[in-house]
């Protein structure tokens, strides 16, 4: 019991950098309570104390927000990040190491008895709002988007979004490793400019950044077939390029598409 309450407590600052404590993260955080109350309910549930289990179950929600049916099966390191609105139903099963935000619902699209809710594989990740329904399988380190409804199985690794759920196609590793040493090079996140998610600001850097790779691989060509005609290059110093400056400038991309006039413009 121990073990996995420490478990527990060292999933919450693995995966929240706001946690500062163990008293902290043991007394404040909605989330480990709710854990904590549903192995109480489900080691009920298990036993036969029915009814003992639902007054657990709606006793952790009432404190907490956070709805458990006694009958879900959950693993370990289990981490429910604000928590407020979640509810998982009673045949849901979820693996180790999954990780769900507030407002997700794992539910069912049934009134018939038997299996009804969805299966979480390891190393889920479910975010805010988001609605996984029925008796489907979500793969191994799957990600499921804010707000999507997800009502067919996802396979490992991938990535769901929007309404209904679909899937958004990854590009391999190499295809992005020229892209994540610029984002480096230019100061910002390279997370933040993945093609994983259907970003309008984050598609228009990943252009910015194939475009900036093409330039440079041309012109280190040119300068190679300049010095074998005997061109001599001088130094220059070239100002870095900051994250604030592309920040900036995509502010200022979005209120010219927001401007007035600028539909017009655009289709003449």
């Amino acid at each position: 019991m121990f073990e996995r309450l420490k478990e527990d407590i060292q999933s919450v600052f693995d995966r929240d950098p706001a946690a500062r404590t163990s008293f902290e993260v043991l007394t404040t955080y909605p989330g480990l309570h709710a854990v904590m109350a549903h192995r109480m309910a489900h080691a009920l549930w298990k036993r036969n104390f029915k009814w003992l289990g639902r007054i657990t179950s709606n006793l952790a929600r009432w404190l907490t927000g956070i709805e458990i049916h006694p009958g879900a099966t959950i693993g370990r390191r289990f981490f429910i990040d604000h928590g407020m609105g979640v509810v998982i139903g009673e045949t849901a099963v979820i693996g180790d190491d999954c990780t769900l935000y507030h407002g997700v619902t794992l539910g069912g699209t049934t009134w018939e008895k038997g299996k009804r809710h969805p299966t979480l594989g390891n190393d889920v990740v479910v975010g805010a709002g988001a609605k996984v329904l029925g008796p489907i399988d979500i793969g191994h380190g799957a990600r499921i988007g804010s707000n999507a409804v997800v009502v067919k199985s996802v396979p490992a690794n991938a990535t769901v979004v929007g309404i209904p759920g679909r899937l958004v196609e990854r590009k391999s590793e190499g295809d992005n490793r020229h892209r994540e040493k610029l984002a480096r090079k230019m100061g910002f996140d390279a997370y933040g400019a993945t093609q994983d998610a259907p970003d309008p600001v984050a598609n228009a850097i990943n252009c910015m950044l194939d475009h900036v790779h093409v330039l440079e691989t041309r012109m280190s060509h040119m300068c190679e077939v300049l010095k074998s005609m005997g061109y001599t290059e001088q130094d220059v110093d070239l100002p870095e390029l900051s994250s604030c400056e592309i920040v900036s400038t995509a502010e200022e991309l979005h209120k010219l598409e927001d401007a007035p006039g600028s539909e017009e413009k655009n289709s003449a």
